[in-house]
Parts: C-alpha cells; sequence; structure tokens
C-alpha cells in the first residue's frame, strides 16, 4: 500500500497531525495501537486539556496559545458539551474534559476527512533504515506500507528507534514519574471540592505515616468529574529505580501496582472519608500514563533555558505556554514558569529529525532536553505541534519546500 504520509500514532499529536495532513489533500494513513483515538485522554484517563491557553495575567480572560486545530479541536469538544471551562487554577488556565467525549470527537473528526484512513488495534513492527517502507502487524497479520514521509507520534519515538535514528532518553532516576488515573463512582456531591480535597491530602499523609497506606499514596489527588457522582483520582508511581517505560516487564509491573494501589486508595477514602462511603472504582485506565521516554534529536533542541525565557524562532510553528511540570518523584509536581510570563516559540527545527528528511515528529517525544519536554508534553501543545508535523509531511510528501511560513500559511487556510 502506498500512501503519500504515515501517521504513526494516535494520540492528540498523532489525530492533529493526521487530520491537518489530509485536509492538506495528502492520502493519509493513521496507525494507532489501542483501540479508540486520542492517547492519554481516553487510554491513560488524563482529563483535563493543559497546554491550551497563554499564562494569565491578573484577572486576564483565557487566550488560546495556538489557533488551528488546537483551537478547533477544544472548541468544538465544549460545543458538544464533552468539556467545560476553561477552569483557572493558580497560575494556569485547563479545560476540563470527559476522556470518552474527547474519544468520540476524534471519531467523528478523522471521519469528516474523505482521504484519511484509521487503523486501529496496528502496531508497528518494522521500519526501514532509509524509511522506504514499514511493516504493520494486525493479530498476526503483516503489511508493508511505502510512504512518502512519516511523522512519529507514537510518543515513544517507536518509528526513530526502529530506524535506526538517533534519540535521547534519560537516566531512569530522572524520567518524569508515571501516572495511574482511575475514576470513582457513587461518591457525595462536593465530597472531593476544593476544600474537602485538602482534608483529604492530610488524612492520606496520616495514613501513609501509620502505615495503612503504602508511601506510594502520598501523591494521590483528586478531582471532581463533572458528572454527579463522579471523581478522578490520580496517583503518580514511582517506577523504582529501574524505571523503564519502555520495558514491557516494567509497564507490567507498573500496571498491576497501580490498579492495587487504587484498591487500597478506594478502600481507605470508604472507611475514613466522609461522602466516599459507598464509593467504587468504575474505571481502570487502558494504559499508564507515561510522561517520558525517547526524544527524537532533531535539528534544534529545544531546551529549558529556551522555555525560560520565552525564546523566539524564525522558524517557529506553535508556542509553548504550560509551565515545565517536573515530576520526577512520585510525591507532586514542581513548576517552573517562564521568568517573564511569556511563552516559548517552538521551531521546525525541533519536528525535523537530523537524519532522515521524510521523518517528522510531535508531541512528548519531539527534540527537546528533558526540562523543556516537561512542558511541552502537555497535550494542548501536542495538538499544534501535530497539526504543524502534519502540514509539514504533507508538504513533503508533494515535493513543496517545508519552511514555517508555509505551515503557517497553511494553518490559517483551514482557521474558520
Amino acid at each position: 500500500m502506498k500512501v503519500d504520509v504515515l501517521i504513526a500514532g494516535g494520540g492528540s499529536a498523532g489525530l492533529a497531525a493526521a487530520i491537518s495532513a489530509a485536509r492538506l489533500g495528502a492520502r493519509t494513513l493513521l496507525v494507532e495501537s489501542a483501540s479508540v483515538l486520542g492517547g492519554m485522554a481516553p487510554g491513560a484517563l488524563v482529563h483535563s486539556i493543559c497546554g491550551l491557553y497563554r499564562l494569565p495575567y491578573g484577572d486576564s480572560a483565557p487566550v488560546f496559545a495556538n489557533d488551528g486545530f488546537a483551537r478547533e479541536f477544544a472548541e468544538r469538544l465544549i460545543a458538544s458539551g464533552g468539556a467545560h471551562g476553561p477552569a483557572r487554577m493558580g497560575r494556569v488556565d485547563v479545560l476540563l474534559q470527559q476522556p470518552t467525549a474527547f474519544a468520540r470527537l476524534a471519531d467523528a473528526m478523522v471521519q469528516e476527512v474523505p482521504n484519511l484512513e484509521v487503523r486501529l488495534h496496528t502496531e508497528l513492527v518494522d521500519v526501514a533504515a532509509d524509511l522506504s517502507h514499514v511493516e504493520l502487524a494486525c493479530r498476526g497479520r503483516r503489511e508493508r506500507i511505502i510512504p512518502r514521509a512519516i511523522v512519529d507520534t507514537t510518543g515513544d519515538g517507536n518509528v526513530a528507534a526502529l530506524a535506526g535514528a538517533e534519540f535521547f532518553q534519560e537516566s531512569a532516576d530522572r524520567l518524569q514519574r508515571p501516572a495511574f488515573i482511575f475514576a470513582l463512582a457513587n461518591v457525595n456531591a462536593d465530597a472531593a471540592d476544593e476544600t474537602a480535597r485538602l482534608r483529604i491530602a492530610r488524612r492520606l499523609v496520616d495514613a501513609v505515616k501509620s502505615a495503612r497506606l503504602p508511601v506510594s499514596a502520598l501523591g494521590v489527588a483528586l478531582r471532581e468529574s463533572g458528572r454527579p457522582g463522579e471523581v478522578f483520582v490520580t496517583i503518580d508511581l514511582s517506577g523504582g529505580a529501574d524505571y523503564q517505560p519502555t520495558s514491557a516487564a516494567c509497564l507490567t509491573a507498573l500496571e498491576m501496582e497501580g490498579r492495587a494501589l487504587a484498591e487500597s486508595v478506594a478502600g481507605f477514602l470508604r472507611e475514613h472519608v466522609e461522602g466516599f462511603a459507598t464509593n467504587y472504582i468504575s474505571t481502570y485506565p487502558s494504559r499508564l500514563g507515561v510522561r517520558e521516554s525517547r526524544r527524537l534529536v532533531g535539528r534544534y533542541v529545544l531546551t529549558g533555558d529556551d522555555l525560560a525565557r520565552g525564546a523566539e524562532f524564525p522558524d517557529a510553528i506553535a508556542l509553548a505556554t504550560w509551565p515545565m511540570e517536573m515530576r520526577e518523584t512520585h510525591t507532586g509536581p514542581r513548576l517552573r514558569y517562564p521568568d517573564e510570563s511569556r511563552p516559548c516559540e517552538i521551531p521546525l527545527g525541533s519536528l525535523r529529525t537530523r537524519d532522515h528528511d521524510g521523518l517528522f515528529v510531535a508531541g512528548r517525544c519531539l527534540s527537546c532536553t528533558h526540562e523543556a519536554q516537561a512542558s511541552i508534553r502537555v497535550m494542548g501543545t501536542c495538538l499544534a505541534t501535530g497539526e504543524a508535523a502534519g502540514l509539514a509531511a504533507a508538504l513533503a510528501a508533494s515535493d513543496r519546500d517545508v519552511t514555517a511560513a508555509a505551515i503557517r500559511s497553511a494553518r490559517g487556510h483551514f482557521l474558520r
């Protein structure tokens, strides 16, 4: 099968890349190993979209950081009733959303584009070193694809790893810790509002000190979902000194640890916290919320210093506005905001690999340092970089010049 653009990975970045490439006229194939599009939202139950808005100044109204697909998706999600907000949380604005609604909108949007084909339940199993072809597999059936350009939005840099392209991976002790998110049902109204969450946090700390809960419960965070009686619970897992987010054995152990810990937390809340007496776990995630693994080596490596000073680039294709959210331990985030609250531009060079002209990257595995990745990995920014990478790949597949100006022009063409 010959295609113009192959998008590997159907998370927020891959979704944006595929729709954007197809809208520009490229025959596009989007492959995803899971049963649903949307990546961390429906898969890991990530229930807020961060990075959509600029950092607020005082009481200023929320302002979208990136026009184009990121804004379109957010506005359609709100209009469908699948999201509400944005909500101001300290110094940031976030869009609270329902993972099931995210997945349904993703389905609807890919079906609107006639020259876009989607393959779920499909694994990328081999990539030629020269990118001339890739091998896909679904339940024992293999298929060869011949693309003119490829976008790696796997989150783990799988295309790069299989093709032998250069990538970074942080040492195990510094990698951002993974999240395990689950949903509790039958919780009383206001039992997890802002005031109650502070009381619950103190009780969890006391329970850990008295060994009624394991130390991994220290980072537990609760948030009302917006649906009656439902609360999302987020736990950051430590992963241990040997944490390896691309190891099947490590991921298996962490998934099982997460479910066991979820049962312990739900039981503690039932017994010791008012309003949770009849709660039960209604939904487990279908995947661990991996925050960081491989990062490709591009023509420019975005740094934490770039984020801190609000760097500008002549080949800018998107804005990064989320603070550097460091989660190198399981006890909660450590935030570093820009020095002057100025957004950092993301250059096209961070989406183009150093080794291959026809390989582009977006989402959490684009070319950046560990510190910068702590900002650009959030879904709002992934939607924006995914759009840019999809447009770049479509331009490359049609032998047009791949420039930031051409990407910005194409993005403007689709604005409603």
